[in-house]
């Protein structure tokens, strides 16, 4: 039975993959900051091939403690899927709040770097293991007030290019995937719970589902270990980039 690792795995895109992960006889690991839900998940998916661990990834010394503590069934992780991640906020760079802009590069970065560096080893010993970063289109595709949060995701991209070249030749995989526009509690973080602009995000569109996520996620572990799919960006048929901004003084017209 193989083992799978979730950050943030409490809802959307976390929750969606330990379902289907469970649903297909894998044994889970998983992670977040709420306890209640961890243990729901957990009955849920039935308590014997799912642990727990209830941290905030942006702990040093905890996500270290996490891996240590890992019972010994659970401790052989051949996937991580480093899900937790977050936005704070929409304003521009300059009426932004530091204390949002810290708790991106704390979580986004500094969770992701983290666990990626605590199991690294691990699986370099046994000469095998899969890294799954989610990114963001906005890694690529900056907008007005994304500021740090496309930063911290552009971070994930380069990031995950730079271990993929250091972990050559260990038989270790490593995949950042990049969603777009995607309906999960997403966008009721960012607007610090205001859902009725956190609905207007996917008013009279189709988006991404947190199942879409957790379907690639699935495929690509079932790849042959052979290949190794370096980045995707996946965005819903109804989302698509657009031309560059450009300011006009009408003045001058």
């Amino acid at each position: 039975m193989k083992t799978i690792m979730i950050t943030g795995a409490t809802s959307g895109f976390g929750a969606a993959t330990a379902r289907l992960f469970a649903k297909n006889g894998w044994r889970l690991i998983v992670t977040g900051r709420r306890q209640q839900r961890l243990e729901a998940l957990q009955t849920e998916l039935g308590g014997a091939n799912v642990h727990c661990c209830c941290f905030d990834i942006s702990d040093r010394q905890a996500v270290e403690h996490a891996f240590q503590s890992l019972p010994d069934s659970f401790s052989k992780i051949d996937v991580l899927l480093n899900n937790a991640g977050l936005a704070l906020g929409l304003e521009p760079a300059d009426k932004t709040n530091l204390d949002d802009w810290d708790k991106m590069v704390d979580t986004n970065i500094k969770g992701l770097m983290y666990c990626t560096r605590t199991v690294l080893p691990m699986m370099k010993q046994r000469g095998q293991g899969y890294i799954i970063n989610i990114g963001s289109v906005a890694g690529n595709w900056p907008y007005p007030g994304g500021n740090v949060y496309c930063a911290t995701k552009a971070f994930v991209r380069q990031f995950s290019l730079a271990i993929r070249a250091d972990l050559l030749g260990f038989g270790i995989r490593v995949t950042n995937i990049e969603p777009g526009n995607a309906e999960t509690e997403f966008s009721d973080v960012r607007f610090n719970q205001d859902k009725q602009r956190a609905d207007k995000v996917y008013q009279n569109t189709a988006a991404l589902t947190a199942q879409d996520i957790a379907n690639t996620v699935y495929w690509l572990v079932n790849t042959p270990s052979h290949v190794n799919v370096t980045t995707m960006e996946i965005m819903p048929t109804e989302q698509a980039t657009g031309s560059l901004a450009i300011y006009r003084d009408d003045n001058s017209i």
